[in-house]
């Protein structure tokens, strides 16, 4: 889905609102601590993809994905556990009145129900960081942090993310890796932003949602260089680092130094990730081989648009992920060196979206930057 969920700043009144994201609240029963993740009745249980028993499930899924999501309030489907700690198959819905004629089992695969709310990529913002990930850092800057395109504005609207990790190729050339929505996101020309994104446009730290919609050039630390196609199921692009802008480590605020070998996602895996808004938070994932129409639109305060992917990794925890956080990278959920996992990019209020990070840095030809 490519309805972002972000946060528009307005000439006029000078005040940062919140736009769709804040539709999605209203879920209850989860904690409120966003830094402890909810593994409640979840047990010890951690399958992968390669566990035979997930390998059925994922297989019954596909099968029935495309008639569960006819149900309009039907917003996607994963491969999880259910309360038993059993395999089975997830059905996200829209809102607790959705799912009626969704069956309890399906090829004597156990179904659970879970109200996960419309899933939205998450550029923009979505209030402020508590630990500060929103400020100029001096350079050579950390990652996890504000920023993104220069140009991503449509006044008095303009849109911002998360420079997620630094990624090198094999000439050593560093990147900094974040979503094709938070660094190329400007897709359509209107009259209110005839530009669209290309090539060569400086990205920014912090982004221009905290600095009035101002294109700074003091700000520039990279140089939009390649994102992704769509219909790849995956959300990313890269920036080529400008000489002495990034910490050539590729530590991220909170977080530090990477490993440089990355991790395939399994249910109930504890993980964390920093991001622009909601800076350090911690969750589990949940499900794997998620597909979901994602919301998103076609420019920064645009005409909202619909993408369907697959394939995703599905993460549990409360406000998790927020609006301005998109771009940040899912690690382990270890102290020194953590692997990644997966690349941020959509969710709600309790339920983050995730590209599996090995699709991501196939699609480049690139590799984590890491101890």
């Amino acid at each position: 889905m490519k309805l972002l969920s972000r946060t528009r700043f307005n000439w006029v009144s000078g005040i940062v609102l919140l736009v769709a994201f804040g539709m999605l609240a209203g879920c209850s029963g989860v904690s409120d601590n966003l830094n402890a993740p909810d593994t409640e009745g979840l047990g010890l249980v951690q399958l992968s993809k390669a566990d035979p028993r997930i390998q059925t499930v994922m297989a019954v899924q596909d099968r029935h994905t495309g008639n569960l999501m006819s149900d309009p309030e039907v917003v996607g489907t994963a491969t999880g556990l259910d309360d038993k700690g059993n395999p089975a198959i997830f059905v996200y819905l829209e809102t607790s009145r959705g799912g009626r004629d969704v069956p309890a089992e399906i090829e004597g695969i156990p179904v659970k129900k879970i109200v996960s709310g419309k899933i939205m990529m998450l550029r923009g913002g979505g209030g402020g960081s508590t630990t500060g990930h929103t400020a100029r850092y001096p350079r050579p800057i950390s990652l996890g942090v504000s920023g993104g395109n220069s140009k991503d504005f449509a006044y008095p609207y303009c849109c911002s993310g998360t420079l997620g990790s630094l990624v090198q190729n094999g000439s050593g050339t560093q990147f900094i890796l974040s979503n094709k929505h938070v660094f190329a996101g400007d897709q359509a020309a209107s009259a209110n932003d005839p530009d669209v994104a290309e090539i060569g446009q400086a990205i920014n730290q912090p982004g221009l949602i905290e600095v009035g919609c101002q294109d700074i050039s003091a700000d520039y630390v990279a140089n939009l260089s390649v994102w992704c196609e769509d219909g790849l199921n995956i959300d990313c692009a890269l920036a080529e680092v400008m000489p002495g802008m990034v910490d050539p480590g590729g530590s991220i605020l909170e977080i530090g130094e990477l490993s440089g070998t990355t991790m395939d996602a399994y249910v109930g895996l504890n993980v964390k990730k920093s991001g622009r808004t909601s800076g350090l938070t911690r969750a589990y994932v949940s499900a794997l081989n998620a597909t979901f129409n994602i919301g998103g639109s076609d420019e920064c305060g645009g005409e909202a648009t619909v993408e369907l992917f697959t394939g995703q990794i599905v993460i549990t925890g409360n406000r998790f992920l927020q609006g301005g956080d998109s771009g940040s990278l899912l690690v382990e959920d270890v102290a020194v060196n953590p692997r990644a996992v997966g690349l941020l990019f959509a969710g709600s209020t309790r339920t983050a979206i995730a590209n599996p990070i090995d699709n991501v840095l196939s699609y480049f030809g690139v590799y984590m930057v890491g101890n």
